[in-house]
């Protein structure tokens, strides 16, 4: 029956990103690699690098944070990148105990800009084996530097360490975006390194050795670089690594206008690279059989997860009463069977490793208003320009 057919083919795409999701849920899980063990004379000389475009409220933090980390003093560095700044980001800096690079250029602005910049200098002067990249919102581990210094010194030439939430418990929005960060970095990342592909990057807690940037140039400039050069890595055969036992801790938006304008900004950056990559992604892993990149190809063609439920729940209940109207084979509802139980999986993986554990099915209770806000962004969605720093004010009232 046409019908039948009809109901297949619409399945097929929840069955393909719930199925992806489900197999990642299977895999992931704490402790997926034993921490390499280095002496601490053979780790490598890393400097931090934080940009920042007026962070003058926490940026003193961040920098206290980065000189607090376990590693030898002789071989770490952190320098604050103050980028296009109005304030007093620099000076305040400065007094933390940072060296402070400050560049003013009103034609190239954003964060990738701002990484290029300190990268090259710090290249240039060649006292240093890698960097790593932390927000100027952020507080990190004391294990930082080691878990991604070990790594590099091993052989890894990209590391991102877990990334989480500081504030998590500041509204409903924040302790929903802290499991959506359990699910995006901590399943999707467990499960990759247990294959052996890249976990991806995630613009804070990434750590360079100085060979891959000088190989991969930082070059990007887009919404999402971050995740704009890490396909550029994968499509030059580089994975990342995941460091899962360190952590950087950012400050998220707990209320309603700064989470519109953080959101719009993570979600157009990342459509702008699926028309970007994902063609290249696809033919360099069938034409080289590189898992790597159809891995990558998949994690950027799957929606987020809101949309993913959306469409499995909603097309499966119509292609339940289809059938139950027009008497079509059962069969047709298998692939929604299959893209619903790996969405199932997915989510129940996510809270077994939340750090609420099952207490966060008492936040799932809000779905419903974040699912409503999410539609409403999508009806007055804006474009922000290239990769232009937007400042996003986070000290809110929650709503």
């Amino acid at each position: 029956m046409i019908s039948e057919a009809l109901l297949v083919t619409f399945g097929l795409p929840s069955a393909a990103a719930g199925g992806y999701l489900g197999m990642l849920g299977l895999l992931s899980g704490r402790s997926a690699t034993k921490p390499p063990s280095v002496p601490r004379e053979s780790l490598p000389r890393l400097a931090f690098v934080v940009p920042a475009h007026d962070e003058a409220t926490g940026i003193q933090r961040t920098v206290q944070s980065l000189l607090a980390v376990d590693y030898p003093e002789d071989k770490r560095l952190v320098v604050v990148v103050a980028d296009n700044c109005k304030d007093d980001t620099a000076s305040l800096a400065r007094q933390a105990g940072a060296r402070v690079l400050e560049r003013h250029n009103l034609e190239q602005r954003g964060k990738g800009y701002a990484l290029l910049f300190a990268f090259d200098i710090l290249m240039a002067e060649g006292q240093i084996d890698g960097v790593v990249v932390v927000d100027a919102d952020t507080v990190v581990t004391a294990n930082l530097l080691t878990a991604i210094g070990a790594r590099l010194a091993t052989g890894e030439r990209v590391v991102q360490a877990h990334y989480g939430v500081s504030n998590a418990e500041d509204s409903w929005r924040t302790r929903l975006l802290a499991f959506a960060f359990t699910l995006f970095h901590g399943v999707r990342s467990t499960a990759r390194e247990r294959l052996g592909l890249s976990t991806g990057l995630r613009g804070n807690g990434m750590g360079f050795h100085v060979s891959t940037l000088r190989e991969v140039p930082y070059r990007a400039y887009s919404l999402a670089e971050d995740v704009e050069y890490a396909l550029e890595l994968g499509l030059s055969g580089i994975r990342v690594a995941y460091a899962e036992e360190a952590e950087v801790l950012g400050d998220m938006v707990a209320g309603a206008a700064g989470s519109d304008s953080q959101r719009k900004r993570w979600e157009d950056g990342r459509r702008v690279l699926l028309s970007r990559y994902v063609g290249p992604l696809l033919t360099r892993g069938l034409t080289r059989r590189s898992g790597l990149c159809l891995d990558l190809a998949m994690d950027v063609l799957v929606p987020p997860l809101v949309s993913v439920v959306l469409y499995a729940s909603l097309g499966g209940a119509a292609a339940a009463a289809t059938c139950a109207l027009t008497g079509a084979s059962g069969w047709a509802l298998l692939p929604w069977a299959v893209g619903g139980a790996g969405l199932v999986l997915y989510v129940a993986k996510g809270l077994s490793m939340s750090p609420r554990g099952w207490m966060t099915l008492v936040d799932l209770r809000h779905v419903p208003r974040y699912v409503l806000w999410k539609l409403a962004l999508k009806v007055r969605r804006s474009h922000q320009p290239s990769g232009e720093w937007v400042r996003t004010t986070r000290q809110e009232q929650p709503r």
